[in-house]
């Protein structure tokens, strides 16, 4: 089912290219199209003259897109849907997960993250899709012992969330070499930006002052600005050369934890955090937080995998992707987070 769609309020101003530069143009196939970085591929692909449909599984959000787009209204995992999403497309960037929400049911992980993931590939196989660019994740790395990690470097996802997304990374690699369809894998970093609203409660606790810290916070994090990763995802669309390769994805620099907090800090205004509280009898008080909330399927306050955002360490090199893709990302963290947080207030979301 096709529906029309509207402008996203924060994508409004890109400009289109003239009717006679959309000589080689694709038609392309975006699954996950209503999240963050969905629309911003949605609207860079408009932008660059490619035509797009995007697979949704709510016809309201739909109209938060593209007018110009088409809209597969359904289910990731349903063959007569996913046909029809990619029935005539050149590529498909398959960006669906259920993305850490820990009072969703269980094996709603493995049936979006896992088998949605082996479908889209049969289906888009089947159709004769030319490539395929799968979104993993740089948590199918866990805490990482020795930084930075690169491509190569062992997994060790650390909730069901990043094992569910290794197990369909897994799947895009057995898929290399099984058709003429080629295979990109990217592993992004975490990523921020206008129009995400993941990260919006961590600046409004920093603008009152009211944002606390557990541990020293020496780890390392890498985040990656969305214009960055946008540019990137487009690369491994067209880039020849590349079937079968893995990438990973991150802005032009890593520093620790602490860091990253006091530039975010000081993108709103405020002094950076300064209440510290112990990293270890807070993740005791997550796991039995979660364990009280989760069998009545309430989203717990507190649980494991917020708290190791204060201990995980996450630092990666982008080298390869500089050097075979050609990869380039130029918005450092600070220039990043005022993009960010001018965009909250222009929404009236922080004050």
């Amino acid at each position: 089912m096709v529906v029309g769609q509207t402008k996203p309020p924060f994508l409004a101003d890109l400009p289109r290219l003239p009717e006679w530069q959309k000589l080689c143009c694709m038609k392309i196939a975006i699954t996950g199209a209503t999240g963050f970085l969905g629309q911003h591929l949605t609207q860079r692909a408009l932008v660059d003259g490619h035509s797009v449909r995007m697979l949704v599984r709510d016809r309201d959000k739909a109209t938060e897109l593209q007018s110009q787009s088409e809209v597969v209204v359904g289910d990731i995992t349903d063959p007569a849907v996913l046909a029809d999403l990619v029935g005539g497309c050149d590529a498909v960037i398959h960006l669906v997960s259920n993305f850490r929400v820990a009072s969703g049911p269980p094996e709603s992980y493995d049936r979006i993250n896992v088998q949605g993931t082996r479908c889209v590939l049969e289906t888009a196989r089947t159709a004769g899709v030319g490539r395929f660019v799968h979104c993993s994740t740089i948590g199918v790395h866990g805490h990482i012992a020795s930084t930075p990690a690169d491509e190569t470097t062992a997994f060790g996802p650390g909730d069901l969330y990043q094992s569910t997304k290794l197990e369909a990374e897994t799947l895009a690699r057995e898929a290399i070499g099984s058709s003429p369809m080629e295979v990109v894998i990217l592993r992004p970093c975490s990523i921020y930006g206008p129009g995400d609203l993941r990260m919006l409660k961590m600046f409004r606790m920093l603008e009152r002052g009211r944002f606390f810290t557990l541990g020293p916070c020496r780890e390392n994090f890498h985040a990656v600005y969305i214009d960055d990763l946008v540019a990137g995802f487009f690369i491994a669309l067209e880039k020849d050369g590349i079937d079968g390769e893995t990438f990973i994805l991150g802005g032009p620099s890593y520093l620790s934890l602490w860091d990253y907090l006091c530039t975010a800090a000081e993108a709103v205004g405020s002094r950076p955090p300064w209440i510290r509280l112990p990293y270890g009898p807070f993740y005791g008080l997550s796991v039995l937080c979660e364990k009280v909330c989760l069998p009545f399927g309430i989203e717990p306050p507190l649980h494991p995998r917020r708290v190791r955002f204060f201990k995980n360490n996450r630092a990666f090199s982008i080298e390869k992707a500089r050097t075979r893709l050609g990869y380039d990302p130029s918005i450092e963290l600070a220039e990043g987070m005022r993009r960010t947080v001018a965009w909250y207030r222009s929404e009236g979301l922080l004050r």
